[in-house]
């Protein structure tokens, strides 16, 4: 029979990813067909699945774990973030609606269905699912109706194990306090906790461990250390992107939009000895000695736009292109590069045009049907094949889709401004294939280096399951899954 085993945190941001993505990999390493699964996340980081849909990126990083292909199951209900107060919800990879926080606390409970149906397809089809919460069960004011946390826990009944963050301090209170707050019957689905993100020596921390065991009377299943390779790891949030700033590099810098969104394309370019990516937080200037400026995809293209025009990021385009410098904008960026933004049907936020860049002579116009799409192309400069995926709404056209970007199944893809700095593409992903990467940046004179992304991707997730191996009790962990 299937077990299922759930990794709660006592926060947002604890490590809850990268834990279940290491004993993911533990487990399949041990012969299991195990699968990652999270009833809720929110991201507008987001992976196109072999069946067609989009799930949030750190259950795409779970499944490359458990050796799996992506499916919509594994992340049921995605919610995408377009204004300060509304989301995009997407159920099982295909968007639903778009609502106000207030408005999905009432649909909420109308998904736990289909959160059951996924998470009983996948038991279907594995020997083990590791389930991931979000945020936290000490959250209690959004109990009712939970389906990320407890609430799953409850309905599918699922064993719970806690995990602390003492990189931000207090995991004491953290632990402890999540008991205080919960009910009783929450508290029985809870089988241990372990601390996570420890610095130094770990036995500094038996007095407090110990403490938690006392206190909590819940078992302890150890304190693991900080990974310091977690960054070589395709980042869910665009805050835990690490800047690699090498002296000598190619200077890549990356505009760090409000809505941004599939930054995964950066993660292969960060790893690049002979580059220096930066990504550039709102009040920052585009520094007059970069080489090249992305700007990546926007889950809110016209809102993004106002936001930079708001750091003045327009100005220091202009002074950037005239220096004879490179630009590249993929998916949304590739929108906002263009003359006019127009949304006649309000389906980003309020109907309307506004004015592009300017950089590109070309126009896009929203459209509600989405592209959800894997896809393989051909840079037309280099030559060079790649794998990459589509994720956009959204129709662009104009003079400049005259010289593409890419070639696609024999028709042109993206846009080229007639000097060549100037580049626009829906496609994400491309900075994957190494052959390809390493011309893009060759042509820009970077050097380039010998390892391959992926290859480096799958190393580090074995090295990230020794990891925990190596701290973790993780044969009584998975004892814990029923």
């Amino acid at each position: 029979m299937t077990k299922a085993l759930m990794i709660q945190g006592t926060g947002s941001n604890v490590g809850k990813s990268m834990l279940v993505a290491g004993l993911c990999r533990a487990a399949a390493r041990r012969g299991l067909s195990v699968a990652p699964f999270k009833p809720q996340n929110m991201s507008n980081n987001a992976a196109v699945t072999s069946d067609g849909g989009e799930i949030g990126r750190a259950q795409a990083l779970q499944a490359l774990a458990c050796r799996k292909a992506l499916t919509v199951d594994m992340n049921p209900v995605l919610l995408k973030p377009e204004t300060d107060v509304g989301s995009q919800v997407v159920v099982q990879g295909k968007r639903l609606t778009t609502v106000k926080a207030r408005e999905y606390s009432k649909l909420k409970p109308t998904l736990m269905e289909a959160v059951l149906e996924s998470f009983n397809r996948l038991k279907s089809q594995s020997d083990l699912v590791i389930v991931e919460g979000a945020g936290s069960p000490a959250e209690v004011n959004l109990r009712a109706g939970d389906i990320a946390n407890m609430g799953f826990a409850q309905a599918a009944d699922v064993p719970v194990i806690l995990a602390g963050d003492i990189d931000r301090g207090g995991v004491i209170a953290q632990i402890v306090g999540t008991q205080a707050v919960i009910s009783e019957e929450d508290a029985a689905l809870v089988a241990g906790f372990l601390v996570n993100k420890f610095r130094g020596d770990p036995s500094l921390f038996d007095d407090g461990y110990d403490l938690i065991k006392e206190t909590t009377g819940w078992a302890g299943f150890g304190v693991l250390p900080y990974f310091g390779e977690a960054w070589k790891l395709p980042a869910e949030d665009a805050l835990d992107i690490k800047n690699a700033e090498r002296e000598g590099g190619l200077k890549i810098v990356c505009l760090g939009l409000s809505r941004i969104a599939n930054f995964d394309d950066l993660d292969p370019l960060a790893q690049e000895p002979g580059v220096s990516l930066t990504m550039l937080r709102a009040g920052e200037p585009i520094a007059g000695d970069t080489d090249v400026v992305i700007i990546p995809g926007s889950k809110s293209t016209r809102g993004d736009l106002a936001f930079l025009r708001d750091q003045g990021w327009d100005v220091d385009l202009a002074a950037h292109v005239r220096r004879g410098g490179h630009v590249l904008g993929i998916c949304g960026g590739y929108q906002m590069l263009g003359r006019w933004v127009r949304d006649p049907e309000g389906i980003e936020g309020q109907a309307g045009d506004t004015e592009g860049l300017g950089l590109l002579d070309v126009e896009t116009v929203m459209t509600p049907d989405k592209r959800l799409t894997e896809t393989t192309a051909v840079h037309v400069t280099s030559g060079q094949a790649f794998r990459g995926y589509e994720i956009h709404i959204g129709r662009t056209d104009g003079d400049d889709r005259a010289k593409p970007f890419a070639q696609v199944d024999g028709r042109d893809e993206g846009a080229v401004s007639g000097d060549g700095r100037v580049s626009g593409s829906y496609l994400h992903g491309m900075f994957r294939d190494d052959g390809f990467r390493r011309a893009w940046l060759t042509a820009l004179g970077a050097t380039v280096g010998n390892e391959g992304y992926d290859a480096t991707v799958e190393a580090v997730l074995d090295r990230l399951a020794d990891h925990v191996e190596a701290h973790l009790d993780v044969d009584a962990l998975l004892a814990v899954a029923r």
